[in-house]
């Protein structure tokens, strides 16, 4: 391919290198203090003699760049070991080459335990919010539900803001409605002071006066009003307040009030329950019948509230079920909280940058942030992976739950059964809540824009790439060769414009090379190029296969006299794109790049497209040569057979006994038949597994 247009990218390409090259000499290589600015190598032997110091104890550590900010933290159970592995390239992570590339020191803190080191870890992530630690897709905070228990009267709350070492929060909600909705269920169950009301405002700022001048911060006159009398607020008249506005209740009573609260937005309905109607009784007993009724209104208020829950155990289980569903660069979670056997709230959550995090820190990650925020602490974490740590996390856990009977919790991934089809349900849910991410926030349209973008410029093309055209080849030991073209017009795929192609030469063996040779030769010549069906001329080709297949391609072009479409070969193993202007070596788009995930995407479609192709012919071809080898099976039964079970699929999948209903072959006949087509089921499966390690 020796013709205009290649030459031109490889000018422009070179251009563009050679312009690099000479803005870089024109700098001046020094700092601001006049000291030479040592290389990337120079800066790696530094930094591996400076780790000869660093303990080979458990801690956290933080890597820093050159302005001195920290842009990961991370724990180890050996430090020096650990960060070694960054320096050297051990660590496979893609996001390492671009982090150890902006690394210019580090810092790191002894600890003396793997749980030490967890809580650690949390606390300067949360501080500092390095860059190459996994984050919350979105910056918006979450609303949570507040008791104020550093006040004399608590009052409850829907919030936003920054957690108080004074306030009690449930939640996080990720429903702002839903948490509003449990404000107003938790004040019909129990009555308790909102923060929101000015008569619990005005009461608080009495009680600080009262403080403040050494009296008694309980006296009546605290209750009075300018005048002299003593007004229950709005909420007390209709029962939603307990009337400490106006003396009506005594610190003590009130406390206890706020403690049915806490037990009920815990989800404890049971115990909370039993304890209603045990005071309803005595009140009847008492002969307070009106106090009996507003008793018996809140048990079934709460009673209502759990009919509306989901029971999803009958087990009196306490767990959050937490399920992640991930693409290339966002993760979607779900988080199911159960208590007593009955999902009281579930929350969703985006998490940023999952490419560049494997799926361990994804998920370790998330649960430190997520229960650092939280106080409703599960007796179990029910999710499909573990974290490497998780021994350490669930003894941090504990220590947050400090349940007084001793509980401990636990951290599982089933295998099977309910808690498994739990965690099946909540990555439905996080998949769900992915999609209606992208669609509120036209994700899939921008970072399409942007990878089209970003192809033009890595690949030198004259114009974004509108249309992409993809080959792939599908073979068995070269039996039943066949070859793909997938077409991604605009970014997204384009299924009326794909093609499929049946490898004409007689191979011995598979040869992807002559494969792709006759595809490219029958799709580009001039009759077909012409052909409206095949649409317009591609601004790009992807070629599955790496080198070896851009060559192949390549030379056809150039008996074809093709020169102005851009042809690239995609190297499996590395992702790595091979281009003609190009001899030192491939095209590496960056890790976790939208271009990268396109051009995946494209490779991954015209595969399975391959694949399914090669597998239809394959079945017809196995099940047609089986009918002829069986004996008593002329042209007149074969046609017989066909037409009763309807396709070949249907008679594959057929019993002995249905092969025997239909009475078109005698029962000897039947039993080898069935047997031939045995040992095609497994011959079959056999090759998908191959297929499949390929």
């Amino acid at each position: 391919m020796q013709g205009g247009g290649c030459a031109d990218r490889l000018n422009r390409y070179q251009a563009a290198r050679l312009d690099v090259r000479a803005r870089r000499e024109q700098m001046v290589p020094m700092d601001r203090e006049g000291l030479a600015i040592e290389t990337q190598t120079e800066k790696i032997v530094r930094i591996k003699k400076e780790l000869e110091s660093v303990p080979a104890l458990p801690g956290v550590y933080l890597w820093k760049d050159k302005a001195g900010d920290v842009i990961y933290v991370g724990k180890a159970k050996q430090l020096r070991a650990r960060m070694r592995q960054y320096i050297n390239f051990q660590d496979a992570r893609a996001k390492i080459p671009l982090l150890v590339e902006q690394i210019d020191s580090f810092e790191y803190i002894v600890v003396d335990n793997e749980h030490e080191s967890l809580v650690l870890e949390k606390n300067l992530i949360n501080q500092h919010h390095p860059f190459y630690n996994a984050d919350f897709k979105d910056d918006k905070s979450y609303p949570f539900i507040a008791l104020t228990k550093g006040d004399v009267f608590p009052a409850i709350k829907y919030t936003r803001e920054k957690h108080k070492s004074d306030t009690k929060y449930f939640g996080p909600y990720t429903n702002s409605r839903a948490a509003r909705d449990a404000v107003d269920i938790a004040r019909r169950v129990v009555p308790l002071c909102a923060a929101s009301c000015p008569d619990w405002r005005e009461l608080n700022r009495r009680l600080e006066r009262e403080r403040a001048a050494g009296r008694d911060t309980m006296g009546m006159e605290v209750f009075l009003t300018k005048d002299g009398s003593i007004k229950p607020c709005f909420d007390a008249h209709v029962g939603l307040g307990p009337g400490a506005c106006c003396g009506q209740i005594t610190p003590e009573e009130y406390r206890a009030n706020v403690a049915r609260i806490e037990k009920f937005l815990a989800g404890n309905h049971t115990d909370f329950i039993n304890e209603l109607t045990c005071e309803m009784e005595e009140a009847a007993q008492d002969l307070d019948f009106e106090r009996a009724a507003r008793l018996k209104a809140r048990i079934e208020t709460i009673e209502s509230l759990t009919d509306k829950q989901h029971a999803v155990s009958a087990r009196n289980l306490n767990a959050d079920v937490i399920g992640f569903f991930r693409e290339e660069t966002i993760t979607g979670v779900h988080v199911f909280m159960i208590r007593e056997g009955r999902i009281i709230n579930s929350n969703e959550f985006i998490l940023n940058r999952g490419n560049d995090v494997p799926d361990e820190d994804l998920i370790r990650n998330f649960l430190m942030r997520y229960y650092d925020a939280t106080t409703s602490i599960p007796h179990e974490v029910v999710l499909r992976t573990l974290p490497e740590d998780h021994d350490a996390m669930a003894e941090w856990l504990t220590e947050r739950l400090a349940s007084p009977h001793g509980a401990h919790v636990r951290m599982i991934s089933p295998r099977r059964g309910e808690k498994a089809e739990l965690v099946d349900m909540a990555e439905v849910n996080a998949k769900h809540a992915l999609m209606r991410y992208k669609v509120r926030t036209n994700y899939d349209d921008k970072r399409i824009n942007a990878a089209l973008m970003q192809l033009e410029s890595a690949l030198a093309l004259d114009k974004p790439p509108m249309r992409i055209e993809c080959f792939d080849i599908s073979t068995l030991h070269g039996t039943h060769t066949v070859a793909s073209m997938v077409v991604f017009t605009g970014g997204k795929p384009d299924k009326n414009q794909y093609r499929r192609f049946k490898i004409r030469a007689e191979l011995d063996e598979a040869n992807d090379f002559l494969s792709m040779q006759e595809v490219m030769q029958r799709r580009y010549r001039p009759e077909r190029m012409s052909d409206e069906r095949f649409g317009s001329k591609p601004d790009l080709i992807i070629l599955d296969g790496g080198k070896p297949q851009l060559n192949a391609a390549l030379k056809i072009f150039e008996d074809l006299g093709i020169d102005d479409i851009p042809l690239v070969g995609l190297a499996k193993r590395d992702e790595e794109l091979f281009v003609p202007w190009q001899d030192t070596g491939p095209v590496v788009l960056p890790g976790g790049s939208a271009s990268l995930y396109l051009v995946k995407n494209i490779r991954d479609e015209a595969h399975r497209f391959a694949i399914t192709f090669h597998r239809e012919l394959r079945a017809k071809g196995m099940t047609a040569s089986i009918l002829d080898e069986v004996a008593g099976i002329g042209p007149v039964r074969k046609k017989a057979l066909l037409k009763y079970f309807k396709s070949m699929k249907r008679l594959r999948e057929a019993s002995l006994d249905e092969i025997k209903e239909a009475n078109i072959v005698p029962a000897e006949t039947a039993e080898e038949l069935y047997s031939m087509l045995e040992s095609v089921r497994a011959s079959r499966a056999s090759g998908e597994e191959k297929e499949a390690l390929s």
